[in-house]
């Protein structure tokens, strides 16, 4: 992006620079690389992995709603999204075209992901991103009123979001918001190599839009679908790089006033947010119960 210097003259700004971390975006590139060890392994150990087993559902959440986002663009009717306990899940529609909405399971939740990672380098951005989340849960609440895996997980997590919420300023969310990125971007890379490249299931996505295009084996699309999802990954902590810029005090200052958690010195000029979110989130539970 074009600057003016002191002389006035128009320069272009220098990649080198805006790709530099500074000191608070150095420890938020240490943590995502903290996470991706860890989830990497928790993800593999049998019994530890049950410690993310949540947040594997809430992955597979973001695939399934991705397919129906593509139904509804492309003018599907969406009957039903079902999680099951065995981290698979299912979007049931009619219609649509299924070159859009095949694909869109795995390319959906990579660039959902890249977002999430995006918006983890900054305070604010993260509380962005919640809003965002608590649009598709109540979307996703109405598509699966009748699977309680679906209910259980979204409340369970829309309570862990209005808690990180009140966390020191939303600092905690912000790392919240960064987790959630990197989980669901490694889902994508874990899941398409299980799926399509070692080993070739006639069930995956890859092998339905396989037979719906007839150019490709899955194992191809696999692959294609793999170097995508690895450029939103990057894509993803280049935004963050380049778009926030700001000191943890700077970000701290900004987020005392944008959103406030209650309690906060700028929380008496602002709405409670988290409060009205889970207020407003457990009166449509009800009624969609009812």
């Amino acid at each position: 992006m074009p600057y003016l210097d002191e002389n006035s003259n128009l320069c272009a700004r220098d990649v080198g620079t805006q790709l530099t971390p500074n000191a608070t975006q150095k420890t938020t590139l240490i943590v995502a690389g903290c996470y991706v060890i860890v989830i990497a392994i928790l993800w593999h150990v049998p019994v530890l992995s049950w410690i993310i087993y949540p947040f594997k559902l809430l992955t597979v959440g973001f695939h399934e709603m991705s397919h129906a986002i593509a139904g509804i663009l492309t003018c599907a009717t969406i009957h039903s999204v079902e999680l099951d306990p065995d981290e698979g899940g299912e979007t049931r529609m009619s219609g649509g075209v299924p070159w859009i909405t095949l694909p869109a399971g795995y390319l959906g939740s990579s660039f959902i992901g890249a977002a999430l990672i995006a918006c983890g380098f900054d305070t604010n951005a993260s509380k962005i991103a919640c809003i965002v989340l608590g649009v598709f849960f109540i979307f996703t609440l109405w598509w699966a009123r009748k699977n309680w895996l679906t209910w259980i997980l979204i409340l369970g997590m829309s309570g862990l979001i209005v808690l990180f919420w009140l966390v020191a300023d939303s600092v905690a969310l912000r790392y919240f918001i960064l987790f959630v990125g990197v989980m669901s971007d490694l889902y994508v890379l874990w899941d398409v190599i299980d799926d399509t490249i070692a080993r070739k299931v006639n069930s995956s996505d890859a092998s339905a839009f396989a037979r719906v295009c007839g150019c490709f084996p899955s194992q191809v699309w696999g692959v294609i679908w793999l170097i995508v999802a690895f450029m939103y990954f990057a894509a993803g902590i280049i935004v963050g790089l380049v778009a926030f810029k700001e000191s943890t005090s700077e970000q701290e200052s900004a987020a005392a006033h944008f959103l406030p958690a209650p309690g906060s010195s700028g929380a008496m000029t602002s709405v409670p947010l988290p409060g009205v979110l889970l207020m407003i989130v457990t009166t449509l539970s009800w009624k969609l119960l009812l």
